[in-house]
């Protein structure tokens, strides 16, 4: 193939990426910290391809979760939030191209999918129509095979460095509340808080900009995906909710800003 790999993986760990499982991080990549390494989704049904490249990021420090198709790549994305994807195109099952689709189609509220996450493109098609329809679906890159490894570590590092700097990313802090994204919790001084589906994205929502009126209109139409509010007590329903399992100690959230909308605090915010 390209170049070989550096170190081999232990059957442990061959078995582990086949079940989709998080392989164990070794040597850690420079600005990468040792107890929390970026996770990378591996989707390619080639098999030497896939070994190559699990062996080596892993090697690089970074933990893999493995994938042959994208049906299962689907699900990693969907249950273990992988910080960035390296996706082949030609998949037995779908096309790289349309995993990426449903990617960028997800709402990143009701949705487990966040429609952010880096994905790069491996694909044996190297001609200018194909990284351009790979671009417009929404690619952060395009690796052509064969393709040389210690570039396409250089390009995963950067993604992800990028990625840090996103607006939102991570876990939002508003005082006491702590609304983790990727883990789809929230936590009150501490304590899980149970909330239904709708009931986390509207709060997922609001703590993004907590001192911000969201208008009722543009809450039904990202989260519900109403078009227009109309007469509907779904939203309020919903915020009623909500106000009543953040406010057990005391605390005043979900603000209903009367004739226009929601905001999670008044004031200003401790974070």
């Amino acid at each position: 193939m390209r170049e070989p790999a550096r170190r081999g993986r232990s059957d442990a760990n061959a078995a582990a990426g086949r079940r989709g499982e998080r392989s164990p991080a070794r040597r850690p990549t420079p600005g990468m910290t040792a107890d929390a390494p970026p996770t990378i989704l591996l989707v390619e049904d080639d098999p030497s391809t896939r070994t190559f490249l699990a062996d080596n990021l892993t090697a690089d420090g970074y933990e893999l979760l493995v994938a042959d198709c994208a049906r299962e790549g689907l699900r990693l994305l969907e249950t273990k939030f992988p910080d960035m994807a390296l996706v082949d195109v030609g998949l037995p099952d779908a096309s790289g191209y349309e995993l990426l689709r449903r990617v960028r189609a997800a709402d990143g509220v009701a949705s487990r999918i966040d429609p952010t996450t880096p994905v790069v493109l491996i694909t044996g098609r190297d001609g200018e129509l194909d990284r351009v329809r790979g671009f417009e679906r929404g690619a952060d890159d395009y690796v052509c095979k064969p393709f040389s490894y210690p570039e396409l570590r250089g390009r995963v590092a950067a993604l992800l460095r990028r990625a840090e700097q996103r607006p939102g990313a991570g876990r939002l802090r508003v005082g006491e509340l702590e609304v983790d994204p990727a883990a789809r919790t929230c936590r009150l001084r501490g304590a899980v808080v149970k909330l239904s589906q709708k009931e986390f994205a509207l709060v997922r929502t609001l703590a993004t900009e907590p001192t911000r009126v969201y208008t009722k209109d543009e809450l039904l139409r990202t989260i519900w995906g109403f078009r227009h509010a109309g007469t509907t007590r779904t939203l309020d329903s919903h915020a009623c909710r909500l106000r009543q399992k953040l406010g057990v100690h005391g605390d005043e959230f979900v603000v209903n800003v009367w004739g226009v909308g929601y905001r999670l605090v008044d004031g200003t915010v401790a974070r």
